[in-house]
């Protein structure tokens, strides 16, 4: 029998292969943040927020998405529920949800409304936490301060609340 000689395929080769065979995935993820993961409904992200010991308070004592005195997390992305959650563990405080993807926020890509933005009480134990585990970031246009974690999450301190930004 012949003995067969190995081809080592030069990577540009196999990259380009790659690119024509799978089309689609190249397709799927433009244009969108994938970084945040998947859309959950307001009772899998109150699970998992109430599972870490995290709280939340509502203005008008409920959770409709159409309402802006309510406090949902219909459409929250799992990534920013991750991150609220391990903002917790490593800052030790406790935390109080006092915004999420109800009507009432400011528009854009990365909103409330988009499920990548919470607003938080700004207890002394939060805000403390916040200026000395990330970096001031300088003001954001409505002159709130912000802070930015290694991650690239933003941290905006309103009159009110943090307002917190997970990409």
């Amino acid at each position: 029998m012949p003995q067969r000689t190995r081809r080592a395929w030069p990577a540009a080769a196999v990259l380009a292969a790659v690119a024509v065979a799978v089309p689609v995935a190249a397709v799927a993820t433009t244009g969108t943040a994938t970084a945040s993961g998947a859309k959950l409904s307001h009772r899998q992200a109150a699970h998992k927020l109430s599972k870490a010991g995290i709280h939340w308070t509502s203005s008008g004592h409920c959770s409709s998405k159409n309402n802006p005195h309510c406090t949902s997390f219909s459409g929250i992305h799992s990534g920013t529920v991750k991150g609220i959650v391990a903002f917790k563990k490593s800052s030790h405080c406790g935390i109080t949800i006092t915004g999420g993807t109800e009507r009432g926020h400011a528009s854009g890509k990365y909103s409330h409304g988009n499920g990548y933005k919470l607003d938080i009480d700004p207890t002394g134990c939060v805000t403390k936490h916040i200026k000395h585990a990330f970096k001031y970031a300088g003001k954001r246009g409505d002159g709130a301060p912000m802070y930015k974690s290694s991650a690239g999450d933003v941290y905006a301190r309103e009159s009110s609340h943090w307002d917190i930004t997970y990409k």
